[in-house]
């Protein structure tokens, strides 16, 4: 790997700590969830939305070894996979044009998908290089352009995974979401299930009817 022993043992010395605490930094993809999604507004429909809201997500699909390590009932195995593979496999340049090539084929070969694709998958990175670092104070590079060259994309101002700023973020998300979800009849949950949505967005509209708010 190209961060070398050094880079590995502070990453494994991140994980060193209680399955709690990890399983808190496991949650983050929520947040990049709700920003994705807001992103994926500039699509023109349900299909164009998943494509984007995905785009956004897939990079911490690299994360999933803690989870299979877990899995197996192993704290070690779990350390181990989500120190090797995670900001290694899905957060480089070459995996973002993957999936912005598959949006592209999936919804209909349009160019503004795979630029609004291309935009949130690299808004995730971004998101990551200035608010994801560990409590020990070690930051997780990025290596953008693995295997060609060792540069990685950092910031020395990273601030903590935990830090308030990640928090405001997340809050404003969700404030975005829910007036989206109020003014436009239609929130993530949409992704999955209609029904579930409108039934969610009419419990929403019941409590702040749109003719009391305008």
């Amino acid at each position: 790997m190209f961060l070398g022993h050094a880079g590995i043992t502070a990453r494994v010395s991140r994980l060193a700590e209680p399955p709690t605490r990890i399983l808190l930094a496991a949650m983050s993809p929520a947040s990049h969830l709700l920003i994705s999604w807001l992103v994926a507004q500039g699509g023109r429909d349900r299909r164009e939305w998943a494509a984007i809201t995905l785009a956004g997500i897939i990079p911490d699909l690299d994360g999933l070894g803690l989870v299979a390590g877990l899995a197996m009932g192993s704290i070690d195995l779990a350390q181990d996979w989500y120190a090797r593979f995670h900001h290694e496999l899905g957060h480089n340049l070459w995996a973002g044009l993957s999936v912005g090539l598959l949006a592209w084929f999936w919804c209909r070969r349009s160019w503004r998908v795979a630029i609004l694709v291309l935009v949130s998958f690299h808004l995730h990175l971004f998101c990551d290089v200035i608010g994801s670092r560990g409590p020990d104070g070690h930051q997780w590079p990025i290596p953008y352009v693995t295997p060609f060259s060792t540069w990685a994309w950092t910031w020395d101002g990273q601030w903590e995974l935990n830090a308030w700023p990640n928090h405001m973020i997340t809050l404003l998300a969700e404030a975005a979401m829910l007036w989206i979800a109020w003014r436009h009849q239609r929130s993530p949950l949409g992704l999955l299930s209609l029904r579930a949505d409108a039934a969610w967005i009419g419990y929403l509209r019941r409590w702040f009817p749109p003719r009391a708010m305008s």
